[in-house]
């Protein structure tokens, strides 16, 4: 009877996760269909306010290149207004506060906005902004972001031409692909979901998402969608669900990029993908009753659920290896025959492939990186399970937001010290090996699916215990000095 359980959840892990496959697969062909597809820029002469709004949180390494940025944008200054909005408790706010003086002496209308307390994170940082702004437009961007000068002149102007739309989305760009193998392998994954996945949600008319960053919105949207709420760590997938949900319209531009900071440190993308994780899984309580009683038609509503559980294919991925190498013992895995089930995980291999010969002309060379992309892919699935389970349980959590370095990681107050997760992962790659020998002698066709996932969660682990390593070294040099950020 045990067994017979036992079986049933491995199939319905299989055929879940299969069915997640697929939808890549969709959205492949979909952004075949529409690759080529331009949105020129509608012609604008004049030009509304904008407000650009800058969430931060001790953020010393990066928030000088941040302010320079702003005074780099070509906008009439007398419709631009920039507001920094700084919840930081080290010396970033004294940084901030000299070069703010000095871009406002040079004409940048900029506000160094400091709040009591930290309620609501991110999204309670950005909705007290709104309060004090009349600008049409809001432009949001992370710490680590750099917009190219022409960004609000590529943007607005669609913005102005449809009231219909309510927030333009732009690919992001990387600021530092080849620091090391982490982040030439977030590069492949990012790289997928903006170009094939972003590009085929927005010209099929599918819901999708402001990605947090690099997006701007018109301010009457937010506001009718119900304003930056702070229910679940992902703000922005749950305001917009909201926003659509009310009928307005998102639209995706591929061609405008805006280059952004990658965490070369394996504990700090642990702990982003984490929050990601949770966030979404939050939004799913939120977001799917009235996603199931909307407007829209079946597709787009099946569409935009496979997007809301985009990380519960984790969980699924650590019951199949738990569950792998007892039922081989017993027998029944190798009586369900569903190694055809193993098609499906073309798809989304094949978008991180059409997404690098799309954007680059050394496609072929960044595409060596892609065992990396299948280490991490698989390798994070305990601590984005951790987080998954956390957000079906309705824990709420700190907002911790993933640290930015502008170069040297090693030497920073802000890399993350602590990773108990390693030991588990450790544990979870001895079982995949051990379950590796049971395949060998069992189910040969096994084999490497279970040496994937050894190698996946032993690298993974590895890598955060090299990274403490290399603190330890850095601290023997020279100590780091003591930073108020959460970790």
């Amino acid at each position: 009877m045990l067994l017979d359980l036992l079986t049933l959840i491995y199939i319905i892990c299989a055929l879940f996760l299969t069915t997640y496959a697929v939808s890549e697969f969709i959205l492949l062909i979909t952004w075949a269909r529409y690759r080529k597809q331009i949105v020129p820029t509608p012609p604008l002469t004049i030009w509304p306010k904008v407000v650009v709004q800058l969430p931060i949180f001790n953020e010393q390494h990066v928030v000088i290149r941040l302010l320079n940025s702003m005074a780099a944008l070509d906008y009439p200054r007398d419709r631009l207004t920039v507001q920094l909005l700084d919840d930081s408790n080290d010396e970033t706010t004294e940084i901030a506060a000299a070069q703010i003086a000095r871009l406002q002496a040079d004409g940048l209308a900029i506000d160094h906005i400091r709040r009591a307390d930290r309620s609501g994170f991110k999204a309670g940082a950005l909705a007290y902004g709104l309060t004090i702004t009349d600008a049409e437009y809001v432009l949001v961007l992370d710490a680590d972001f750099v917009p190219p000068r022409d960004f609000l002149r590529k943007t607005i102007p669609h913005l102005v031409a449809n009231p219909n739309i309510g927030m333009v989305q732009t690919r992001w760009g990387h600021l530092n692909p080849f620091t090391n193998l982490l982040t030439l392998g977030q590069t492949l994954a990012l790289d997928g979901h903006f170009v094939v996945e972003q590009t085929a949600r927005s010209r099929a008319g599918w819901l999708l998402n402001f990605n947090g960053s690099g997006g701007v919105w018109r301010a009457a949207c937010i506001r009718d969608a119900g304003g930056w709420r702070d229910l679940t760590l992902t703000e922005d997938l749950d305001l917009s669900y909201r926003a659509q949900l009310k009928g307005w319209r998102f639209l995706y531009l591929p061609d405008v990029v805006v280059p952004g900071e990658l965490p070369p440190q394996m504990a700090a993308y642990k702990q982003q993908q984490a929050r990601w994780a949770k966030g979404s899984t939050q939004c799913i309580s939120v977001v799917l009753p009235p996603l199931w009683t909307s407007r829209f038609s079946l597709f787009q509503r099946l569409m935009a659920t496979l997007h809301l559980c985009q990380y519960l294919p984790h969980p699924l991925m650590i019951i199949l290896l738990i569950l792998t190498p007892p039922l081989l013992l017993s027998g029944d895995l190798q009586r369900l025959h569903l190694s055809w089930l193993g098609l499906a995980g073309l798809g989304p291999p094949l978008a991180y492939i059409v997404s690098q010969r799309a954007l680059y002309r050394d496609w072929g060379k960044r595409l060596l990186a892609f065992p990396m992309l299948l280490a991490l892919g698989t390798g994070i699935a305990w601590t984005n399970t951790r987080a998954v389970i956390g957000g079906l349980l309705g824990r709420r959590g700190e907002f911790r937001r993933t640290p930015k370095f502008n170069q040297h990681w090693q030497g920073s107050g802000y890399a993350l010290r602590a990773d108990p997760n390693v030991w588990i992962e450790l544990l979870l790659a001895a079982y995949a090996f051990w379950g590796m020998f049971v395949a060998y002698r069992l189910n040969p066709a096994l084999v490497l699916y279970l040496g994937l996932y050894g190698f996946s969660f032993g690298l993974v682990a590895l890598w955060s215990m090299a990274d403490r390593v290399a603190l330890w070294r850095a601290a023997a040099v020279e100590p780091a000095p003591t930073q108020g950020v959460s970790a």
